[in-house]
């Protein structure tokens, strides 16, 4: 007992030192500011709104409900039972019920990431008990961690017999399967993310001590082990706790783990590891832990000005938006690795897509647009934010796709939850930052990004201006910015074009619009033509004093569009996708029941039209949509073998709002010739 109050002291007194060693850097090396998710408030009967909404009500309670049944907090109390009893008999102690524990080394990431998702919640909604419980979850959490500061559970647990994926010591495992610097990067991003909502050091302090001992323990130099991540996350996180922090030993781990990828003993492209990132040009191998990498990449040399580094990203995003990225937003064509496919290589029944990689592509994209400022970067994160993001949850929140196919034959149904819980967990961190992508800052230019209801309070040149944001999108193309409080004066209002608007669905000749439409959007303030108005990289620029009470008003049409792929995309040969706006749209056997979805031919010239539909789902789910209708005709035998052609109409619905009403059969790509509809089913 002594020993224990001997540490228990020791601790106090690192957590206290820490504390107030907390000086931000001045900038993050972005040219451009993320304006950060704590200074939006998103309406709450907004699209968005409703998917925090959700978040918070159902998604958030449900996980950490989740980590308590199948025994995530049991693993960190066995492992602070074996500090506070050394020698004891290890995993065959009666104490625990070992057959109920699962046996994953990043499970205790599940725990990180549903709190950060529950700090970010906290800043927008204020919740004395939801802070409380977090608070008793950090008491579990901090227990376990070992007086050096090492928190790992797998082998905290039982040294002598750790996980069989461990290894036998720290980090001789790690760029195989230990997962231990994933675990210190998920524990650091919620770290960040609570301390920014609450203010507390409480969860900081916890992940600041194991940063210090990977600090210490991973690096070069003589004594330490030379590793690199095996599944990437660590390199944005250690990046964002030295902007919190200001310890440029973070940022200098983080640079360590990215310049020595490819230069240990391990060489996979799994994991991104067959040559060192400088020298990578393409999107290969497991698409979450690249998705993660190359973010911290962007992290690095914002910092860093790594010229060598962006050059290796500019070559990467290419490539993504250029041969490996769905109509959909989302990148994984392989089920064999969750991994990137070769160029063009993007078949739709068997799509893989992990709504982990949906995400890791978001914070990617948004990152190439604080570096160089081209809405086209923000034109992808939109594209990926509204289909390949939230597909991966239902509209109510409580279930969930690990996958996220183009086409399904009734075999894929989204899951209350899974072993093993990346996504879902993940899904619950992401949703409640939405805020913080919204708007940005360079100097005296205010960047809006993405178009959701919601009230801004930003600073530009260090001073105060509140925006209000008024819209019904994504399903109309009508905004309103209006000024309530500006202490600025003068400054420009930067407004995203969407490329969807500008006939360039994707910034490659990847996918095109094939039917006739012609941009068309107007802008005005306090109704009426605005003079002076820029153009330039995707941004309609507004330079003037404004004054409270000003009104800025944006037009999108929004006709729906038919889009077809690159000829070199052979699965999407002779087939079309619909979208409007930003939405891709979808037939879903559920609407269509007089006839196979897979037998339906879209005509050559396609009239549509929109319709509003309530979409009455399983599991008391039920909500409304904008769905199109198009008349075409179904192509089916009869007995004989003979052909048959009839008439029919079809109906489609977001791709997000799929699989609501149970399993069956749906398909974004849709046949304009036999031939397509022959070789494809």
């Amino acid at each position: 007992m002594k020993q224990i109050l001997l540490l228990t002291m020791a601790t106090i007194a690192i957590v206290s030192t820490q504390a107030k060693n907390i000086t931000t850097p001045k900038t993050n090396g972005y040219p451009i500011t993320q304006v950060p998710f704590t200074a939006v408030k998103v309406n709450a009967q907004t699209f968005w709104g409703q998917r925090i909404k959700a978040a918070r009500e159902v998604t958030i309670p449900l996980a950490f409900e989740k980590c308590e049944a199948t025994h995530r907090y049991d693993n960190f109390k066995m492992a602070a039972y074996t500090l506070q009893h050394p020698g004891h008999n290890g995993l065959q102690t009666p104490k625990w019920d070992v057959s109920k524990l699962e046996c994953l080394p990043f499970d205790d990431t599940d725990v990180y990431k549903t709190i950060e998702g529950a700090s970010y919640i906290l800043q927008t909604y204020p919740d004395n008990r939801l802070k409380q419980y977090i608070d008793s979850i950090l008491d579990i959490v901090a227990a376990a961690q070992e007086p050096d500061g090492y928190l790992y559970t797998s082998r905290t647990t039982n040294p002598a017999h750790p996980h069989q994926w461990s290894g036998a010591k720290r980090w001789v495992e790690e760029e195989a399967l230990s997962h231990e610097l994933y675990n210190l990067g998920h524990m650091v991003d919620a770290a960040c993310a609570h301390y920014q909502a609450t203010g507390s050091n409480k969860f900081l302090n916890i992940a600041r001590r194991y940063a210090d001992c990977v600090i210490r323990e991973v690096g070069p130099r003589p004594g330490q082990v030379c590793v690199t991540p095996g599944h990437q996350i660590a390199e944005m996180a250690l990046t964002r706790l030295y902007l919190l922090t200001g310890d440029k030993r973070y940022l200098d781990e983080a640079k360590f783990l990215l310049d020595y990828r490819g230069k240990t003993s391990t060489h996979t492209i799994y994991s991104q590891s067959h040559k060192p990132v400088i020298e990578q040009t393409e999107a290969w191998g497991h698409a979450v832990r690249a998705g993660y990498m190359y973010a911290g990449m962007a992290d690095v040399a914002a910092l860093t000005g790594d010229t060598a580094y962006i050059n290796a990203l500019n070559a990467i995003c290419n490539n993504i938006v250029s041969r490996k990225y769905y109509i959909t937003g989302g990148v994984g064509a392989r089920h064999e690795g969750e991994a990137f496919g070769a160029d063009y290589e993007l078949p739709n029944l068997t799509a893989y897509n992990e709504t982990c990689a949906a995400i890791a592509m978001v914070y990617l994209f948004h990152r190439m647009f604080l570096m160089q400022g081209d809405a086209k970067y923000i034109d992808c994160m939109e594209r990926t934010l509204y289909n390949g993001v939230i597909s991966g949850m239902s509209v109510d929140g409580g279930r969930f796709f690990y996958p996220n196919p183009l086409s399904s034959d009734g075999n894929t149904e989204r899951q209350p939850w899974f072993g093993c819980a990346c996504c879902p967990s993940n899904i619950c961190r992401f949703i409640p930052s939405f805020p913080g992508y919204v708007y940005a800052v360079k100097d005296r230019t205010l960047y809006v990004n993405l178009f959701t209801g919601n009230t801004a309070h930003v600073e530009i040149g260090g001073k105060a201006v509140v925006l209000e944001q008024q819209t019904d999108y994504p399903w109309n193309g009508d905004i309103n910015l209006r000024i309530q409080k500006n202490q600025a004066k003068a400054f420009a209002m930067a407004i995203r074009i969407p490329g969807w608007a500008v006939n360039t669905p994707v910034p490659s000749d990847l996918y095109r619009y094939t039917d006739c439409q012609t941009r068309n959007y107007q802008i005005t303030v306090n109704g009426k033509p605005v003079d002076g108005v820029k153009t330039d990289k995707g941004y309609l620029i507004i330079n003037r004093v404004w004054k409270k009470g000003d009104v800025v008003s944006l037009h999108l049409d929004m006709p729906v569009r038919t889009v077809v792929a690159n000829p070199q995309v052979t699965d999407d040969r002779g087939r079309v996708a619909v979208e409007r706006g930003p939405l891709v749209y979808c037939a879903e056997a559920a609407d269509n029941t007089s006839h196979s979805i897979f037998r339906f031919l879209m005509p050559t010239n396609p009239q549509f039209n929109v319709v509003d539909r309530t979409i009455n789902g399983q599991h008391q789910v039920s909500f409304g949509v904008k769905a199109i209708e198009v008349d075409g005709q179904t192509v089916d035998t009869d007995a004989d073998g003979r052909v048959k052609v009839s008439d029919t109409r079809l109906t489609l619905i977001p791709y997000y709002a799929w699989n609501h009403r149970g399993a069956n059969d749906m398909e974004v790509w849709l046949p304009q010739s036999i031939e397509a509809l022959g070789n494809y089913r």
